[in-house]
C-alpha cells in the first residue's frame, strides 16, 4: 500500500487530474518556388519523427529538374521549425528556393554560378535554401546565425538564405 501511494504522489498533476499532458508538435508549411506545390505537415510529435510525414516532405523537396527523390536528414526540419520560431514566425509559410539537388542538377548550376559548392550538402538533402515572407532576409540570416546549428550562407541579392546541418560556418 505503501508504493501505491508513493506512485500516486510522484505522477505529475495532469495524470492526477485526469487530463493527459499537451503534445508537443513540430510542423512545417512550405510553398516551392519551382513547382508551385504546398506542403502543410507535422513531422514530429513529442520528439518522435513521423515516418510518413518525412516521406511527404522528401517528396516536396525533390529535385525539380530531375524528379529524384532523397531522404532528407530529419536534423534540417528540426533546424527549419527552430529558425520560424525565432524569426517570430512559427506559422508562417517557408518559400523554399532549393531542397535536393542531383550531381547533374548541382553541376548544371555550379556551371552558372560561382556560388554553388561542387560538394553541395544539396547532394546529401542536408541543405535548403529558403525565404520567410515578412520576414527581412537579414533578420532571417541573424536567426539562423543564433542557432548554430549548421552552415548559413545569406544571399542579399536574391533575397534567400541557405541553412544546412553541416558544420557550423557562414558566408
Amino acid at each position: 500500500m505503501r508504493s501505491l501511494l508513493l506512485a500516486v504522489i510522484l505522477l505529475p498533476s495532469s495524470f492526477a487530474s485526469g487530463t493527459l499532458p499537451a503534445r508537443r508538435e513540430h510542423r512545417l508549411r512550405m510553398f516551392n518556388t519551382h513547382t508551385h506545390e504546398h506542403i502543410d505537415v507535422v513531422f514530429s510529435r513529442d520528439g518522435v519523427y513521423d515516418p510518413e510525414a518525412l516521406a511527404k516532405l522528401d517528396l516536396f523537396l525533390r529535385d525539380h529538374r530531375a524528379n529524384k527523390v532523397k531522404h532528407f536528414d530529419p536534423r534540417l526540419f528540426d533546424l527549419l521549425a527552430e529558425l520560424t520560431a525565432r524569426a517570430d514566425r512559427p506559422q508562417a509559410e517557408i518559400h523554399v528556393i532549393c531542397g535536393y539537388r542531383t550531381p547533374g542538377s548541382n553541376g548544371l548550376l555550379r556551371g552558372r554560378s560561382k556560388a554553388v559548392a561542387g560538394n553541395s550538402l544539396h547532394m546529401r538533402a542536408e541543405a535548403i535554401d529558403v525565404r520567410l515572407p515578412g520576414v527581412r532576409t537579414a533578420r532571417l540570416r541573424d536567426a539562423a546565425l543564433g542557432l548554430r546549428r549548421g552552415g548559413v550562407g545569406y544571399y542579399a541579392r536574391s533575397d534567400f538564405i541557405h541553412v544546412d546541418v553541416g558544420r557550423v560556418r557562414r558566408w
